[in-house]
């Protein structure tokens, strides 16, 4: 009888930690609230994984826009957003936590209110201090009575005041929080506003959030990911000097051709300086043939070149797709010198001509200087005949 009872007991604790353990497995946590003026839309509750966005559940929203939307809890702090077409609310989930978002569309990536997370708060404020900085950076590019030079040490001078900002006021004051983490991954256009490749001091504020999450969220595998980058980046500390070395040598040359030289293999396999255009005025196309829109915008190019090449124009197109036989595949048949840059969205050559979105272009005269971006200029057709004569 006793040897039966010890049989029960056994069993009955091991059904107690199956069970414990199945409600540990079913922990849960829940985004919900309601996203008006957006009937018929589709909602995405997406995942930012390691890899980029990847949609893990969504609805078509009725009149009221209300939403509900469950998964697993994460082991340590994960990354969510909710979007309608290009309107994004990020999120930050810890655990078994309960959010609730209300907004309209289509403001809902600036208009929302979130209830529920802290750290969702904070994310918000992120955010929106990111959409001002992109705001205030697009407004300088379009103050076509600057200089490029002008421009270019304003925009400077404004993301340095914003990195500034968010290193002191969120990831040096509490490292550990998801909200530092998301901070450090903020992007400008296609850049990282903090980048580890480019900047010893962006270097720091990666080891800063990564010592506390290998302190607070050990083995999670964002914690590992964002520890490697850290160490990568001080290894490369060297190699950054170096290439800052190397571009101060490159800015000594605006001195006497008055614009950063570029030097490159074209599609033949030869090599390419922009400087050795001189006598020519030249329009410096930044692109990406990969992109929606590209077929389009080459035909228009192409009515520019055969409209302004007999007097004196030259098209230098510099293009950033990944892709080698793809980009010779695509510029084969092109009259313009075409040439690729294999560092891609991490060129050097963007960040010296400050480029935060593509496609851009810049206008060069007869003089190797370079006088207008794109988003300076109202008349394309005008400011050729004006430097052309």
């Amino acid at each position: 009888m006793k040897h039966i009872s010890s049989n029960l007991c056994a069993c009955a604790t091991a059904a107690l930690l199956a069970a414990a353990l199945g409600s540990c497995d079913n922990k849960k946590f829940r985004v919900s609230g309601a996203i008006t003026e957006a009937k018929d839309s589709v909602l995405y509750f997406e995942n930012m994984s390691l890899d980029g966005p990847v949609t893990v559940d969504s609805v078509k929203l009725d009149g009221d826009g209300t939403f509900s939307f469950s998964q697993k809890a994460p082991e340590a702090p994960e990354f969510y957003r909710l979007r309608i077409a290009g309107q994004i609310i990020n999120l930050s989930i810890d655990s078994t936590e309960t959010v609730t978002v209300k907004a309209a569309y289509p403001t809902m990536a600036t208009a929302y209110t979130v209830e529920g997370s802290p750290e969702c708060e904070v994310i918000k404020e992120l955010a929106l201090k990111q959409i001002d900085l992109l705001g205030r950076v697009i407004a300088i590019e379009r103050n076509g009575n600057i200089s490029f030079d002008l421009t270019r040490d304003s925009i400077a001078r404004v993301v340095e005041a914003y990195k500034h900002d968010v290193k002191m006021n969120y990831i040096f004051k509490a490292p550990m929080r998801p909200s530092s983490y998301f901070a450090l991954f903020q992007t400008l256009g296609n850049r990282l506003i903090f980048n580890p490749r480019e900047s010893e001091d962006d270097i720091k504020a990666f080891a800063a959030v990564a010592t506390s999450w290998d302190t607070y969220h050990p083995n999670s595998v964002r914690g590992e990911n964002l520890h490697n980058i850290a160490i990568q980046g001080m290894r490369n500390v060297r190699i950054v000097r170096n290439q800052m070395a190397a571009q101060a040598v490159e800015a000594g040359k605006v001195h006497e051709a008055n614009l950063i030289d570029i030097s490159l293999l074209d599609n033949q396999g030869h090599t390419r300086r922009l400087t050795d255009l001189t006598g020519k005025v030249v329009l410096l196309d930044f692109h990406v043939f990969g992109s929606e829109g590209s077929t389009k915008r080459i035909m228009q190019m192409r009515e520019i070149y055969n409209k302004y090449h007999a007097r004196g124009l030259e098209i230098y197109q510099v293009s950033l797709d990944p892709d080698e036989h793809f980009w010779k595949t695509q510029t084969a048949a092109l009259p313009w010198i075409s040439v690729r840059d294999p560092q891609g969205l991490q060129s050097k050559n963007l960040a010296l001509y400050n480029v935060s979105s593509l496609p851009t272009f810049f206008l060069i005269d007869r003089s190797n200087t370079l006088q207008k971006r794109d988003a300076q200029i109202k008349d394309l057709d005008a400011e050729l005949q004006a430097l052309l004569n």
